[in-house]
């Protein structure tokens, strides 16, 4: 076991007891990479903060319930991101169905070709610009790892659309990509 899962182990134990400081030791390492979690869904910074904090209130109150089958960090991360997306849901975003059928072409979703493979930070930047919509389905396919059932299921769209928004926010990004000339144009 490594010094951090080890660290984190021993920090939880003491979080199921009510430990102020062990709560505030778990909270340090984790509070700036989960803000950004929740940055990634909600365009204001200080909200993405408040539900940040609120992820780890949520966290400590359900901490019987971690059982370690995953790191804390991504029993954490699923928090942070469920939190958002309520907010969100609670702002009452509607992703409208674009389309009811699936793309037919599903080449789009693997060919991303950038001229520097290093660039994150542009394509993040693209990323946060885009609507939410598409910002959304798109952090949570291609940053979280979701696939296009589970989306559907967290958002209650159909998967059609996911793979609609996603196949549409990544011709946006790649547009806006291709004009700061970091993507090869083809």
């Amino acid at each position: 076991m490594n010094q951090t899962k080890q660290r984190d182990s021993r920090l939880i134990d003491a979080c199921k007891q009510h430990n102020a400081k062990a709560q505030m030791q778990l909270y340090d390492p984790y509070c700036k990479a989960m803000c950004s979690v929740a940055a990634r869904y909600v365009e204001d910074r200080f909200l993405a903060e408040d539900i940040m904090q609120d992820s780890f209130i949520s966290a400590f109150q359900k901490i019987e319930t971690f059982k370690g089958e995953v790191s804390f960090g991504a029993w954490l991360k699923k928090i942070v991101i469920h939190k958002s997306l309520d907010w969100l849901k609670k702002k009452k975003l509607k992703l409208v169905a674009l389309d009811t059928e699936t793309p037919q072409d599903t080449t789009e979703e693997s060919s991303w070709d950038f001229a520097e493979k290093s660039q994150v930070t542009p394509i993040l930047e693209a990323i946060e610009s885009l609507k939410e919509r598409y910002r959304i389905v798109l952090s949570l396919y291609l940053i979280e790892g979701y696939d296009h059932q589970e989306i559907a299921e967290i958002l209650g769209i159909e998967e059609a659309t996911s793979r609609s928004c996603l196949m549409r926010g990544k011709k946006k990004v790649r547009a806006i990509l291709k004009k700061e000339k970091y993507a090869k144009i083809s």
